[in-house]
């Protein structure tokens, strides 16, 4: 098995990269259960340079994880997730260099997949465009045997469309050949939409996105995720918070990025993109900036996402049950 440090060594490119038997089915919460949601931080993630220490990185995944599963290991929540003998993809946010999942965090979840029994041909880390990828660190590769690395533009798309609602779309080969999808988005604020982490990802599993940008993605993104090839595969959310973005985004504006240094995990996304959207608005509050709505981007999908129709999760902070801890 490669080890983390290997696989770190490998996918870096160029210059350093900042950066039994739970039902994980999306779904509606009932009232009389509360959706989990946990976030861990590092206040020492970056000792002593200004990148994410790759062994605080480890700890701070595994520390997420044992704490949303009660687990005694690192390895026994990703045995809840995934079998052996499934394709798990894990796709990443590397829309911009500076706000990718980190190198060495997609390199844990490798290591604890293939310790939970996946084999490593069997793990594909992928994104919309392969040069977005490069760009983030990580070398192109489909090597037999090994961890492949592609987009979903190099791979291609199905020729039948789907649909849902507003969604009319192709989906990524790459997405579709997958039986398991973690979700590995970076916490941005998002010019049109206010907010972008878990279910905005799905734009990259699809050929037409820019057609869903209209009314702030209201409803394109509940509708897009409430296709069956996308609701069914997409089993756990890992958003990278160590780097996010307060204004300006979603791409990387230096002047309105902080280092939040934390991880956020769970199973609903819409109560991820609720807590998320919250971080991102007291980050704006402690700068002396609007609140979203004022801006003029409100964040409306998650409403929609929430609702009767929808039902991927819950926008209700009463039916959150969020965990907060840091790591001393």
């Amino acid at each position: 098995m490669q080890s983390r440090r290997e696989f770190v060594k490998e996918m870096v490119a160029g210059a350093a990269v900042l950066g039994a038997g739970t039902d994980l089915a999306w779904g509606e919460t009932s009232a009389a259960k509360k959706s989990k949601v946990v976030i861990v931080r590092d206040a020492k993630l970056r000792t002593p340079g200004p990148a994410p220490d790759e062994k605080r990185v480890a700890a701070l995944l595994d520390h997420a994880m044992q704490t949303y599963f009660n687990a005694q290991n690192p390895v026994q929540p990703w045995k809840q997730i995934v079998r052996p003998g499934q394709v798990v993809g894990l796709k990443l946010n590397s829309l911009g260099r500076m706000l990718s999942p980190s190198v060495a965090l997609v390199a844990t979840i490798c290591e604890r997949l293939q310790q939970a029994g996946i084999k490593a041909g069997d793990i594909i880390v992928w994104d919309r465009g392969s040069r977005e990828l490069e760009a983030a660190g990580f070398k192109l590769s489909n090597a037999p045997g090994a961890v492949r690395f592609m987009g979903s533009d190099t791979a291609g798309y199905e020729d039948a469309a789907v649909r849902y609602g507003s969604v009319t779309t192709r989906l990524a080969k790459v997405l579709t050949q997958c039986d398991v999808v973690i979700n590995m988005p970076v916490l941005k604020n998002h010019n049109i939409i206010g907010v972008t982490m878990a279910m905005k990802n799905m734009y990259g599993v699809i050929n037409n996105p820019s057609t869903m940008h209209g009314s702030a993605c209201n409803p394109y993104i509940a509708d897009l995720n409430m296709v069956p090839q996308i609701r069914q595969r997409v089993r756990f959310v890992v958003g990278d918070m160590m780097t996010a973005v307060y204004e300006g985004g979603p791409s990387y504006r230096p002047e309105y990025a902080w280092n939040e240094n934390g991880l956020i995990v769970g199973e609903d996304q819409v109560a991820i993109d609720t807590i998320s959207a919250g971080i991102v608005e007291r980050k704006r509050a402690e700068k002396g900036l609007p609140t979203l709505e004022q801006k003029g981007t409100p964040i409306t999908y998650l409403a929609t996402a929430a609702d009767a129709q929808h039902r991927l999760g819950t926008n209700d902070p009463a039916r959150i049950a969020l965990i907060e801890q840091r790591i001393a």
